[in-house]
């Protein structure tokens, strides 16, 4: 299953990102119902990863319909950009394409919680990540992994080349310099890419996994929909991002064992439930070391696995009922749906979802 068809405009610019998320859906189709029995009221502070943002509108939206008198702005300011905010207690929670490392947790400072709070990290968004190309007359690709880390490299050059060719017999290959483009930001979405790419290839790859992208050089641009329109709108470029912004870009099908596989909701939520728990954190830290090596049918390795970041305990008791609330939403069958509608995401396991309803038991 392709998601093509989940294609989305482009992120806007942060003052009408925090206008539009807070009254487009108290105004538009998501008007609140007539009469709600909600006693919830206040305002929450929310930034993070790009690759949420249209889950988090449809999230927010939804919300909002239940609960007429919450608003929720939602700044898609990057992951790494969303982290920061967090721990400086400049919004009461944060999307990120990746769980917050060890070191970073044990240095604490997270400033919108209570001292020695520990922190929830939800894994509530889950989507593969797409290898996205603009190729005339090329719509899909079969490539193993060694090809994929040597095109980003830069140690393939060419549309043309034999590593290419070997894998798509019947493609009309032309001869065609490759341009490949990374993120300018410190992106979730770099890290997990880099992550496989080292994983799977460190033969070839030989860089750390880092939401900065490692290579100089090479074209760069900001952001999901920066990274999205330079591939679209150049030759020969390639890149990565969330999957359900592939739009009508080339995709490629990468080698799982013996078999190249497609992007898709499934594959995505299969390598997850395949994967470990990250050992050594706390009760509400659900953090998951994804196997990017697995080669279990059906499986696609190259997944964002995007977390809903929040205190145990908040200094601010308003902030701990509303973000108790949202991420309740944001987890139930309800919630996964939505945003598998309209971002294309892969809905949570039952199993996952009681571990991830403990942890937001936890809050406070």
């Amino acid at each position: 299953m392709n998601l093509k068809r989940f294609g989305v405009p482009a992120v806007v610019a942060l003052t009408a990102a925090l206008a539009l998320s807070s009254c487009a859906s108290n105004e538009g189709g998501a008007a609140a119902p007539e009469e709600s029995t909600s006693t919830l009221s206040g305002n929450l502070v929310g930034a993070g990863a790009s690759s949420q943002d249209t889950a988090q509108q449809s999230w927010i939206a939804g919300f909002q319909t239940a609960n007429p008198d919450v608003t929720i702005d939602y700044d898609p300011s990057g992951s790494g950009a969303g982290r920061d905010t967090f721990l400086e207690g400049a919004s009461a929670f944060a999307g990120s394409d990746r769980a917050f490392k060890d070191e970073e947790v044990a240095a604490g400072g997270f400033a919108s919680c209570a001292p020695d709070s520990n922190i929830v990290e939800l894994p509530l968004y889950i989507s593969p990540i797409a290898v996205i190309f603009n190729v005339e007359g090329v719509d899909t690709l079969n490539l193993d992994a060694a090809t994929i880390a040597g095109i980003f490299s830069g140690a393939i050059t060419n549309w043309n080349d034999p590593a290419i060719a070997a894998t798509n017999p019947d493609a009309t290959l032309p001869d065609l310099a490759i341009t490949p483009v990374h993120r300018s930001d410190d992106s979730g979405t770099t890290e997990n890419f880099t992550e496989y790419l080292g994983a799977v290839a460190p033969d070839v790859w030989s860089y750390e996994a880092d939401g900065v992208w490692p290579i100089e050089g090479g074209e760069a641009a900001q952001g999901t929909s920066g990274l999205v329109d330079a591939v679209t709108n150049g030759t020969g470029t390639i890149g990565y991002a969330d999957a359900s912004r592939a739009g009508d870009l080339g995709t490629v099908a990468v080698q799982v064992g013996d078999d190249f596989v497609e992007f898709s909701p499934e594959a995505a939520a299969a390598i997850v439930d395949a994967s470990p728990l990250a050992e050594g954190r706390s009760e509400g830290d659900i953090a998951i070391e994804i196997d990017r090596t697995s080669e279990e049918a059906g499986v696609y390795p190259i997944v964002l696995v995007s977390y809903l970041i929040g205190c145990e305990q908040y200094e601010d008791a308003a902030n701990a009922e509303l973000v108790k609330s949202y991420f309740s939403y944001i987890a139930s069958p309800e919630g996964q749906d939505v945003a598998a509608a309209d971002a294309g995401s892969a809905p949570i396991s039952d199993s996952l979802r009681e571990k991830v309803d403990a942890a937001i038991a936890l809050i406070k």
